[in-house]
């Protein structure tokens, strides 16, 4: 440890250094198992373990969300409300909440675990280039992989999500100089549930595939915005570190100069759910560190006033994609 306070860094390793921007150079220098030994909060060992899981990850797979999610985003609790509503710069999301044949509303999906979920939906289609994506055994493995348990508490989670994300509807609306372009659709045009649970099995709780909604699928298409799927492993549990980070993967590496954006311009963006922007402002920078942590190519100042966000790499290098002709059509869509 002598070496490091000589350098002049704190002993303790994690969450101001991501924010920072020093964690990358430490955890290079001292190595996981030693970073880890001085750190001394939980938060600050998950940023040690998010930036290494990352820094691990050679495969680099990527994982895709359509690019309005990077402005705004689902509720990260349960909120009793038949519509959420959110804006994000030039993007406004409404979602509207589905109801039973009975007419009881279902509620508005919300949550890690709607967006893990949506993430795989819009990851296969990207991949596959069809609406039609397969669920199953597939689906199953993936949510483990990422750190899900879809056992016990963790299936009825999953289950009741995925009814929520079946039944509701949604409406971008992108304001421009040209106008306002408005998108309504839904995420599926078929439930991603069976229609009844076959005895409470694990697989009873996916249908074999799923049907995304024609519009909704053809904007992901045009809008696809690449993540890595190590880096939302390594933020598991934490809806607003994935939003967070989400948004910077599509801001940085766009940015020509330093942009600065100030707190109360995020707690409008992510704050929903936080009355007092200094509650948002103490959870927000926690959430900002996991997600830097998993975004070591990211360049952010974080100060008490604003964020500066500087020009950066993208946390997927660009791939080519296949063309839009290309595209997989599903006969009666």
């Amino acid at each position: 440890m002598t070496e490091l306070a000589e350098a002049g860094w704190p002993l303790s390793v994690g969450t101001e250094d991501a924010l920072e921007g020093r964690l990358l150079g430490k955890l290079e220098r001292m190595g996981r198992q030693r970073a880890l030994e001085t750190a001394q909060t939980v938060l600050d060992r998950r940023c040690v373990e998010a930036a290494h899981l990352v820094l691990a990850d050679e495969q680099g797979a990527p994982g895709y969300v359509h690019a309005g999610f990077a402005m705004t985003a689902l509720p990260h609790k349960r909120v009793d409300l038949a519509e959420w509503v959110r804006d994000g710069a030039d993007v406004r999301l409404r979602i509207e909440s589905g109801k039973t044949h009975g007419g009881t509303v279902v509620g508005i999906p919300y949550g890690y675990v709607a967006r893990l979920i949506l993430l795989y939906l819009q990851t296969e289609a990207i991949k596959t280039r069809s609406r039609e994506v397969e669920l199953g055994r597939s689906m199953h493995s993936w949510l483990k992989a990422m750190g899900l348990n879809s056992g016990g508490k963790g299936y009825e989670t999953v289950r009741e999500q995925s009814r929520r994300l079946s039944l509701c509807r949604l409406t971008f609306y992108r304001i421009s100089e040209s106008g306002e372009a408005v998108l309504n659709g839904s995420f599926v045009r078929e439930a991603i549930l069976p229609s009844r649970d076959t005895g409470g099995s694990q697989m009873s709780l996916w249908k074999e595939t799923v049907l995304l909604d024609e519009v909704f699928f053809e904007s992901l298409i045009r809008h696809p915005l690449p993540v890595r799927e190590a880096a939302i492993r390594a933020m598991s549990g934490r809806s607003m570190a994935i939003d967070l980070y989400i948004w910077l993967a599509y801001r940085l590496h766009h940015l020509e100069r330093p942009t600065r954006v100030p707190w109360p311009s995020l707690h409008r963006q992510f704050g929903a759910g936080f009355a007092h922007a200094r509650q948002f402002k103490a959870h927000a920078r926690e959430a900002l560190a996991l997600a830097l942590s998993a975004y070591p190519e990211a360049r952010v100042r974080v100060d008490d006033e604003a964020l500066t966000l500087m020009p950066s790499p993208a946390p997927v290098p660009e791939r080519p994609r296949p063309a839009l002709a290309a595209t997989r059509r599903v006969s009666g869509s």
